[in-house]
């Protein structure tokens, strides 16, 4: 049993700390995705992703987030390897932290280096972005929101094996376990406990359907040069996005069979929790291949089948803070991310506040029914 546990907990350390690089690295490669004609939450000539200048900002941020990536991986390494699981766990939650904050700071800090590059410069919109009408050719899109529907059955065999298990489940059942493999908190039977797994499954359902439908609902960005492959480029990014969502989702859903079956002892609560963390990796390590792949908006699928030489919509002054998209003007609810991978909202919209308040409910909602069930 001491061998067990010294093998579940070097694992569960082992792919905690794991999350870190591979996080650190999307971090690193972002400038590297954007649009040709965006640098840094910025608008410039696609001519100008060439500019010494400006990749030598680049070539900066990723330096700077590539040590901070090292240094925390290096620390939690050594939590990992010395059995360390509360440092180990402390670099999971603030390195994850440092990086999201790091690399949000990094981007405001070139991005008024690149503004004002950009007025020295003398670079201004020479056309304005315009929706792309590419008659009869076809155009891939977002896979359809009913492959959402999968998430049904795994709700049912969910309840299913609560139900038949019933009988089987201990008055105490082990909730959650330290990295020794020490179970330290328990819940008691109810006949409500399987309904907090199926909730769960339920939860994860809503949230990765409504970020499908967000992809089906986004502006479509267009080049103005080069409509026909832009709106190519754009249909392949957006399709290879909502499969990853879809596959993604309905991985993590298997969470809800996953802790039936260990609330009735068919396997443990630690080969459970490896079983949960191994997905997150494979579905983070999917998710950097796709954006590396395809980059942001198609951006690199773009740049293998086409060259474009004219300034992309400039809309800086609709940017606030780089990420945040305020346009009265625009009756788009979603649209591409101007520095990341993945879509954004247009804050401008009512609409969109009312998303995210009904979001919030939900959330909150769904917290108290699972802590009430469990």
């Amino acid at each position: 049993m001491e061998g067990n546990a010294t093998e579940f907990a070097a694992t569960m350390l082992a792919f905690t700390v794991a999350l870190v690089p591979l996080t650190g690295i999307m971090t690193i490669v972002t400038p590297f995705l954007m649009r040709r004609g965006e640098v840094f939450a910025v608008t410039v000539p696609d001519t100008a992703a060439h500019d010494p200048y400006l990749r030598r900002l680049k070539r900066r941020y990723a330096l700077l987030m590539a040590t901070l990536t090292a240094v925390l991986t290096a620390v939690g390494a050594f939590g990992a390897f010395t059995g360390d699981a509360g440092l180990a766990l402390a670099v999971l939650c603030v390195g994850m932290l440092l990086l999201c904050i790091g690399s949000y700071g990094l981007m405001l800090y070139f991005r008024s280096k690149v503004r004002s590059y950009k007025k020295e410069q003398g670079w201004q919109a020479s056309a304005r972005e315009s929706v792309a009408v590419v008659g009869d050719a076809p155009v891939p899109r977002a896979v359809s929101l009913k492959w959402n529907l999968l998430y049904l059955p795994v709700i049912a065999v969910t309840l299913a094996i609560g139900a038949v298990g019933y009988a089987q489940m201990p008055d105490l059942i082990p909730q959650h376990m330290n990295f020794q493999g020490e179970v330290t908190e328990y819940m008691e039977k109810t006949p409500f406990t399987i309904l907090a797994p199926a909730l769960i499954v339920a939860f994860v359902a809503a949230c990765m359907a409504f970020a499908h439908w967000t992809i089906l609902r986004s502006k479509r960005p267009s080049n103005p040069s080069a409509p026909a492959t832009s709106a190519l480029a754009y249909g392949m990014f957006a399709r290879a996005q909502s499969i990853l969502l879809v596959a993604g989702g309905l991985a993590l859903s298997v969470l809800g069979p996953v802790m039936e079956l260990s609330f009735i002892g068919v396997i443990g609560l630690e080969q459970a929790g490896v079983f949960v963390v191994a997905l997150a990796l494979v579905i983070v390590v999917g998710s950097i291949v796709v954006s590396l792949v395809y980059g942001q908006g198609g951006s690199r699928v773009f740049s293998r089948m086409a060259a474009s030489e004219r300034l992309l919509a400039d809309d800086d002054e609709h940017w606030k803070l780089g990420v945040f998209y305020y346009n009265p003007d625009d009756a788009s609810l979603f649209l591409p991310e101007r520095f990341g991978i993945g879509w954004t909202m247009n804050w401008a919209r009512p609409a969109v506040w009312a998303i995210m308040l009904a979001g919030l409910v939900l959330t909150v909602a769904f917290v108290a029914a699972v802590m009430t069930l469990m």
